[in-house]
């Protein structure tokens, strides 16, 4: 086995301890804004360390599969994936939306590659159970399979990977999966090997701690002021997953997890948080 091959499979390896790496995900607000995201990669482009992009799929698979006559159905906001909603969301969020971002960040002059997470099999997921609901081709990360051992490969050649929000079954099919639940999943698997920085931007600031207030911001939340804003219903519901997620990853040594609004945290690369700091 050669040195290189040797630093890859040898789990934690002291340099990649101290690199850092940044994992950011974006979601509908960027995405189904030209202008926004033209801004974005442009920032996203400049972090001059190792980076991961994860996207959502905003509004445009609803859009396209109004065109096609294919309509788009939702429980509590989760949207039902059934066999026709399946290839829509694997068409426009594995290829429309990707490979578009994917030229972009090449334009930049960023490195990119377009992933899924059947790509190499890097995220295997289950397809979700049938309780109360049928989800239909929804995954659920299986994280104790996830294999990164290839995705170090491109990070360490300067290549920067770009995840649709699709995993596989490992029998054949694709499966719709939540965006901020892949870059959790990424962060703690890269955690030993990278210093990793796990970044959710969304259209607020921060977490408000008055959701009627955009400069209501909380800069630093841990786990039992959470618990008392939750208690006191003062967080908007919809941002209870990604503050989960967030404290999924840290419990797992994820070195920091930061909420806000994009352009503040791509620009700010340094320690001093803008946004919301999840610890």
């Amino acid at each position: 086995m050669s040195t290189e091959d040797h630093k890859y499979h040898s789990g934690r390896d002291h340099e990649d301890m101290q690199s850092p790496l940044f994992i950011i995900k974006i979601g509908g607000n960027i995405i189904d804004n030209p202008t926004a995201l033209e801004t974005f990669l442009a920032d996203f482009s400049k972090i001059n360390a190792a980076k991961i992009l994860v996207h959502g799929g905003g509004k445009i698979a609803t859009k396209i599969g109004a065109q096609l006559g294919i309509e788009s159905k939702y429980i509590d906001g989760r949207r039902i994936t059934d066999d026709a909603t399946i290839d829509l969301v694997t068409m426009v969020y594995g290829g429309l939306v990707n490979k578009k971002i994917v030229a972009q960040l090449q334009a930049l002059g960023t490195n990119a590659i377009g992933l899924t997470g059947a790509d190499a099999n890097i995220i295997p997921a289950r397809k979700r159970p049938v309780k109360e609901i049928d989800y239909g081709w929804v995954g659920d990360i299986r994280n104790e399979e996830l294999e990164i051992k290839n995705l170090k490969l491109l990070i360490a050649h300067s290549i920067t990977p770009v995840f649709a929000p699709l995993t596989h079954d490992g029998i054949g099919h694709i499966l719709n999966t939540n965006a901020d639940t892949i870059a959790s999943s990424l962060a703690v698997a890269l955690s030993t090997h990278f210093k990793v920085r796990l970044i959710y931007c969304f259209e607020k600031k921060g977490v408000l701690e008055d959701v009627n207030n955009d400069a209501s911001v909380i800069r630093k939340l841990n786990r039992s002021y959470y618990q008392q804003l939750k208690e006191e219903k003062k967080l908007f519901e919809g941002i209870l997953p990604k503050i989960d997620n967030a404290f999924k990853a840290i419990d797992a040594g994820v070195n920091q997890v930061l909420i806000g609004d994009a352009r503040d945290l791509i620009k700010n690369t340094t320690d001093d948080n803008e946004g919301t700091l999840i610890y």
